[in-house]
C-alpha cells in the first residue's frame, strides 16, 4: 500500500488532505515566543489578521527528523509498505534535508523491513508542492504504481511554474529577497515583482505596475507557457485576499480557453510570514523548461511598446 506524505508548506486545505489521507510533518512558526503548528494551533486567516500589528518577524521551522521518523513508523503500523515524501525545495528549507535523516533513521531501526521510502526534492514552494502531492494523490487513486509515481515526481517537479506576486513589498525584504532600494522604489512606483523558482530558489523574473498588469502577465504567461496535456488542474493561491484571486480565476478561464480546473487555495502561516498580505501566485505545468528572466521580460515588454508605438504612426 502507497502512502504519501507532504510538509505544510504545500499549502493544501484540510479538506483535500482529508480526502486522499495525505500524511502531514508540519511546519512551526513562532510568535512572542509563542509556539504554533501550522494548520493546527494557527488558521492562515488568523495569521493574517495579526500580521501587520506583530512587532517582531514570526520565525518559522519545518519538521524535525524524528518527526518526520514518527510519521513513517506510522504509516507502516497503518499497513503501509511503500512511502512517497513529497517536500519543499531543499534550496529554501530544510524540510527535505529532514525527511532523508529520517529514512536513514528508520533504516536503522527497521533493517529488515519490507519498506520503500522515495523523499522527493521537490524544487518547489509552497502550491508548487502542493500541485505535485494533489497530482500524485489522483494518480495513485487511479491506480498509479509506486514506481510510476516517483517516475511522475522526478520528471516533472523542475516543471511546475511558479507565479508569485505581493502588495506588501517589506516582508520580501526582511526575508533577503529584494533589496532596501528596489523595495523603497517599489513603494513608491507601485510596483509588483513577480518571482519564480530558478535553481531550487525564489527569483524575481518581472515587475508590473499595480494589480492589474500582474494579472495579465499571469494570464498571457500561462497561455504561452502551459503543457495541456500535464496540466489537467491549475492552483491559484492567496494570502489575505480572495477576491484578487477569485478575479484571475475569471480572467484566466474567460481568456485562454483553459478546461480543466481552476482550485483557489489559501497560503498556510509559514508561506504566508514571508509573503504578507495581498499575496497572489499560480502554479501549473509547463510545456518545457522555459527561459523565464527578468532580462527578457523587460526586452519583451520593451518590444511590445516599440510594436504598439509604431502601429499607432501607421495608423496616422
Amino acid at each position: 500500500m502507497i502512502k504519501i506524505i507532504a510538509d505544510s508548506t504545500c499549502d493544501l486545505p484540510l479538506d483535500v488532505i482529508e480526502k486522499y489521507d495525505i500524511g502531514m510533518a508540519l511546519a512551526t512558526i513562532i510568535i512572542d515566543g509563542h509556539t504554533y503548528r501550522d494548520k493546527i494551533d494557527m488558521t492562515a486567516n488568523d495569521f493574517f489578521n495579526i500580521i501587520e500589528d506583530l512587532p517582531e518577524p514570526p520565525i518559522t521551522s519545518m519538521s524535525s527528523p524524528n518527526e518526520y521518523l514518527n510519521i513513517f513508523n506510522q504509516a507502516v503500523l497503518d499497513g503501509h509498505n511503500q512511502i512517497l515524501c513529497i517536500c519543499m525545495s531543499s534550496g529554501t528549507s530544510g524540510a527535505y534535508q529532514s525527511a532523508v535523516i529520517a529514512q536513514s533513521y528508520f533504516y536503522e531501526e527497521h533493517p529488515q523491513a519490507n519498506v520503500q521510502i522515495h523523499i522527493v526534492d521537490s524544487k518547489c514552494m509552497s502550491h508548487g508542492s502542493g500541485w505535485l502531492t494533489l497530482k500524485s494523490a489522483r494518480l495513485k487513486e487511479q491506480g498509479s504504481t509506486f514506481e510510476q509515481l516517483i517516475e511522475f515526481n522526478e520528471r516533472y517537479k523542475t516543471r511546475v511554474k511558479h507565479f508569485l506576486s505581493v502588495d506588501d513589498l517589506e516582508h520580501l525584504r526582511r526575508s533577503g529577497r529584494l533589496s532596501n532600494a528596489s523595495t523603497f522604489i517599489g513603494k513608491i512606483l507601485n510596483i509588483r515583482p513577480i518571482m519564480t523558482m530558478k535553481n531550487s530558489r525564489g527569483a524575481i523574473v518581472a515587475k508590473e505596475k499595480g494589480r492589474k498588469r500582474v494579472l495579465e502577465h499571469y494570464v498571457r504567461e500561462f497561455i504561452k507557457r502551459h503543457d495541456p496535456e500535464i496540466t489537467d488542474f491549475i492552483i491559484i493561491g492567496y494570502s489575505s485576499d480572495l477576491t484578487y484571486a477569485e478575479n484571475l480565476k475569471h480572467k484566466l478561464i474567460r481568456e485562454s480557453n483553459f478546461a480543466g480546473e481552476v482550485f483557489i487555495m489559501q497560503m498556510g502561516i509559514a508561506v504566508g510570514t514571508h509573503v504578507g498580505l495581498g499575496g497572489l501566485s499560480m502554479f501549473f505545468v509547463e510545456k518545457d523548461l522555459k527561459t523565464d528572466s527578468f532580462i527578457m521580460n523587460e526586452l519583451n515588454e520593451l518590444r511590445e511598446k516599440k510594436n504598439e508605438l509604431l502601429d499607432k504612426i501607421h495608423l496616422k
